[in-house]
């Protein structure tokens, strides 16, 4: 009989999760520093429970002294995109990654599963440096837009609740709500432009007048209390449909005074 220390067995992959967390959380810092779009939303992870282990092991003959060999996705990051062909981007930036090696990839964006599961996955051999040395574990990436995690995170709700055995009627509404999801996500690429433009202005709004507090605070401190108040006001009268331009003469101006105070 095999008997498992389950804390130690799990560690490198606990380890393994939350150093590729980091990494792909990096890779959307990057862009955002550069001021470029980022094909990465948001990064999640986890390392799967004893409990579901043991269930997916029996359920395909996998020994317990096999698991770490056989079982590929002990240690599970979701990579989260907001349109369809961020995903692409995402796969080929991991696929040039040198601390990491690629064994196998499955698409079920392109081809989806007849439940109507989406999700393109990675399966990767990731090295992970431990006290003893270093070892070596296996690991699982899943792409996905925002609606297809959204579908995955019910359909697995679903046969938790079904225990795999979903009824029938309710499968033929979880297709229609995938194949939903999916248009959605093809008309949100037909105006991906136009969503990134949006989105960069709203970033671009949010930092002048973040910018414009910070100097009505310096104002403030100056004893220019007065002149703080009344760019305090203009600014409330700009947050309600004020233009960014506008936003930004009005932080010329303020920056313009403190100059002037401040010799």
């Amino acid at each position: 009989m095999v008997v498992v220390e389950w804390k130690s067995f799990l560690t490198p992959y606990q380890q393994a999760v939350e150093e590729l967390k980091i990494k792909l959380k990096s890779i959307r810092k990057e862009y955002r520093r550069r001021n470029e779009y980022s094909p990465i939303e948001f990064v999640t992870g986890r390392v799967k429970e004893v409990s579901s282990m043991l269930e997916k092991a029996n359920k395909f003959g996998i020994p317990i002294n096999r698991l770490e060999y056989e079982l590929e996705d002990i240690a599970g990051i979701r990579v989260m995109c907001q349109f369809v062909d961020d995903i692409e981007t995402v796969v080929q930036l991991l696929r040039k990654r040198t601390d990491m090696q690629i064994l196998y990839e499955k698409d079920y964006v392109t081809n989806g599963k007849p439940s109507g599961y989406r999700s393109y996955h990675m399966i990767i051999k990731y090295p992970v440096n431990m006290a003893e040395g270093q070892k070596e574990i296996l690991a699982e990436f899943q792409i996905r837009t925002l609606s297809m995690n959204f579908w995955a995170t019910i359909e697995h709700s679903l046969n938790y609740k079904y225990k795999q055995e979903i009824p029938s009627e309710i499968k033929n509404k979880l297709r229609n709500a995938a194949d939903a999801a999916f248009q959605l996500d093809e008309g949100m690429l037909e105006i991906k432009e136009e969503i990134k433009d949006a989105q960069k202005l709203f970033e671009v709004k949010s930092d002048v007048i973040s910018n414009i507090m910070n100097n009505i605070l310096t104002l403030s401190s100056l004893g220019k209390i007065a002149e703080a108040s009344r760019y305090q006001l203009l600014l409330n009268k700009l947050i309600e449909e004020g233009d960014v331009w506008e936003f930004n003469n009005l932080l010329h101006s303020i920056q313009r005074d403190i100059e002037k105070y401040d010799n």
